[in-house]
């Protein structure tokens, strides 16, 4: 019997597996591009770039370039150079270290106590509470730091007239460096400890009842209890809100530009607000650039150091 051979059609119709050719990258971005999502995803895409990666990138290379009389200069790393021989900018990183230090553990241990007050069973209108501790975190910053500025002066405020029925004299609390620095301290922890509280409360919530029952069975007291178990647990939820604490001391600026301008004498000047002062009232965009990326590095440095040594267990 005669045997048909295959013909030219057939034998270009079928190819083997290793014949087969991949598709083109045109074909394959095409292939990609008929997916829905990504068309979701497009817009938010494109604003990322436009007033996210856009600017960072301009503000990154401004920062190598002086402007004088309209003409931009390349001066190398001139600008982070200067920023060694600013002594505003060693004053400025000074003051928000400070507040690093004194206000964030302070904001943090009340957010703490608040929480795990709010979340015991036997305090009754327990919910109220809650609102009220959450109520200073929906304010507008400068709503908030305006009503502060009216309370702590100096001639006629309410915090003054309160201090007077105890005996105790008026009070310059945005006039004396001491007391200035008191003054954006108390005004941040108001306006913080409430959303720290919350965010704490729900990692509260969400320790199982079991190891309660195991600490009380094993004759554990309330502060051990406390201690050994709920401040394990919310491990996670204190670096969480540490590293955001953080990161917001270092970029404090609307507290500080309403109630001391950064005064007196310097004494609560922060980094932000001193690059806000040469960017906008200066015109020197490019050191204030520079500024800019040395709190970005000095941010990114402090928090993984916070998150290294949160992390570690005991």
């Amino acid at each position: 019997m005669a045997v048909l051979s295959p013909t030219r059609g057939d034998a270009a119709t079928r190819r083997t597996p290793g014949d087969a050719r991949a598709p083109s990258p045109g074909r394959r971005f095409g292939a990609r591009m008929q997916r829905p999502g990504l068309w979701f995803v497009l817009p938010a895409a494109a604003l990322l770039v436009v007033f996210f990666a856009y600017p960072l990138a301009v503000s990154l290379m401004q920062s190598f370039f002086r402007t004088e009389g309209g003409v931009s200069t390349f001066v190398g790393i001139d600008q982070y150079t200067r920023m060694l021989r600013d002594p505003l900018v060693a004053k400025s990183l000074g003051n928000a270290l400070l507040i690093l230090v004194v206000q964030v553990p302070l904001m943090i241990a009340l957010a703490v106590g608040l929480a795990y007050l709010l979340n015991q069973s036997w305090l009754r209108f327990r919910s109220g509470f809650r609102l009220i501790t959450f109520l200073p975190a929906i304010t507008t910053l400068v709503a908030y730091s305006v009503v502060f500025r009216v309370i702590m002066t100096t001639d006629g405020g309410l915090l003054n007239q309160a201090l007077s029925l105890f005996g105790v004299g008026p009070i310059d609390w945005l006039n004396n460096e001491f007391w200035a620095r008191v003054a954006v301290i108390a005004s941040i922890t108001w306006r913080w400890t409430g959303y720290n509280m919350v965010i704490i409360l729900a990692g509260l919530q969400a320790i199982p009842p079991e190891l309660y029952e195991a600490a009380r069975i094993d004759g554990a007291g309330r502060w051990q209890t406390f201690w050994h178990v709920v401040v394990p647990q919310l491990r996670p939820v204190l670096i969480f809100t540490s590293v955001t604490s953080t990161i917001g001391a270092l970029q404090l600026f609307d507290e500080n530009f309403i109630l001391t301008g950064g005064g007196p004498n310097n004494a609560t000047l922060t980094p932000v607000l001193y690059l806000y002062k040469i960017g906008f009232q200066q015109f020197d965009f490019g050191y204030a650039s520079a500024i800019a990326w040395m709190l970005v590095l000095l941010t990114a440095i402090i928090a993984i150091v916070q998150f290294r040594i949160m992390r570690e267990k005991p």
